[in-house]
């Protein structure tokens, strides 16, 4: 049995009628970022990240000393160094690109729910802020129903899994856990591979169209695939709906993983391998988007727009030209809001007739009620 002072709650807790409405919320997840481009910065976030056991499927003992005797010697000053390519004036892209992301669709939501009492907030699985910050705020703010949309259109248990994991580490500890959904992925979601297409479409009406496209998503070691990961054949189908979605044939469609490392074999083929080879047999402009990415961050920014474009190029290719992930677009936000409304359906807060002032009243009329019977009783 926990001991009695496992679980956390709400200090001062009244059983008395809210001060303020209940609140559902909707929490985005994305992977997380250091603080800062140097290698001080990027320890600790490798460290969190690389030691994730739904990460890495080694055994601990062995990845142990792997990870703290040679990996987090050697890449945080690598790491640090490609991270500062990609740093802004505003901090890191996958950062500040998933808050405008998080604005955009509060903003949606509020719009086309005006009554409903709901909030739209941000978590990082690795680094800041945390799953467990986010969530104990969420809950101090009232939040009793919570929708956890993982930033991952294909499901990984590398990535969707872990933020699974996350979450359940800390909603075990609470007292009082909100009523609880996940969004498991949205690969072959209609709206989605729409906003993929349209981006797309625009960004060729503004640049023209290269020769080929190549979609270029995360990879992951070949043998989680064999052990009954989806995330290779959710990946294709995005590719093929995508595809048809722009009218492109076979020949014209490129898929490639990226972002391998270690020797084990990774699923392929690899982008680094497949834009040298595209090169070699004459295309001239390359197109490379990342479907597998809803915000731009290091593994499009600098992976793909300059290691890929420079491999690329020197393997004898002309332009190497990398279309921007949604990020904050109207076409993300506007695709993430009727997922959430579809994955909400039957709580309260996302009814499009909610009235918060009335259920707050309902509260109040309730607790009053109670204490009549209470004094009728003594």
């Amino acid at each position: 049995m926990p001991r009695s002072d496992h679980y956390t709650g709400l200090a001062g807790y009244s059983h008395g009628p809210s001060v303020q409405p209940v609140q559902a919320a909707v929490l985005l997840v994305n992977l997380g970022t250091p603080t800062a481009p140097t290698a001080k910065a990027v320890r600790p976030y490798l460290a969190e990240f690389l030691g994730d056991r739904r990460v890495i499927e080694y055994p601990r003992w062995l990845w142990w000393l792997i990870l703290h005797g040679v990996i987090l010697r050697v890449r945080p000053p690598r790491s640090a160094r490609a991270y500062a390519k990609v740093w802004t004036s505003q901090g890191s892209p996958l950062r500040f690109g998933s808050e405008a992301l998080a604005e955009g669709l509060q903003r949606e939501l509020a719009r086309q729910r005006p009554g409903g009492p709901i909030r739209v907030a941000l978590a990082m699985r690795y680094g800041s802020p945390s799953v467990a910050s986010t969530i104990a705020q969420l809950q101090r703010d009232g939040a009793r129903r919570l929708l956890v949309l993982p930033l991952y259109p294909q499901y990984s248990a590398t990535s969707t899994g872990s933020v699974i994991d996350a979450v359940a580490d800390t909603l075990k500890t609470l007292r009082w856990p909100p009523e609880l959904r996940i969004v498991n992925d949205y690969h072959d979601d209609p709206m989605h591979i729409e906003a993929l297409a349209s981006s797309i479409e625009h960004w060729w009406q503004a640049n023209g169209r290269g020769d080929k496209l190549l979609l270029s998503f995360h990879g992951i070691p070949e043998r989680y695939l064999l052990a009954g990961d989806p995330y290779f054949c959710q990946c294709h189908a995005t590719a093929r709906l995508l595809r048809e979605r722009l009218g492109l044939s076979e020949e014209q469609i490129v898929i490639s993983f990226q972002s391998r490392v270690g020797r084990e074999r990774w699923l392929h083929p690899y982008t680094d391998a497949t834009v040298r080879k595209l090169a070699a047999e004459g295309v001239q402009r390359l197109d490379v988007a990342c479907p597998g990415f809803a915000v731009d961050c290091l593994e499009t920014l600098e992976e793909i727009a300059m290691q890929n474009r420079a491999f690329f190029i020197a393997g004898g290719g002309g332009e190497l030209r990398y279309i921007p992930a949604l990020n904050d677009s109207a076409g993300q936000v506007d695709s993430l809001a009727a997922l959430v409304l579809r994955h909400t359906q039957g709580w309260p807060e996302f009814a499009a007739d909610y009235d918060a002032d009335a259920a707050q009243q309902r509260q109040v009329d309730a607790h009053q009620r109670a204490q009549q019977l209470r004094a009728r009783a003594d």
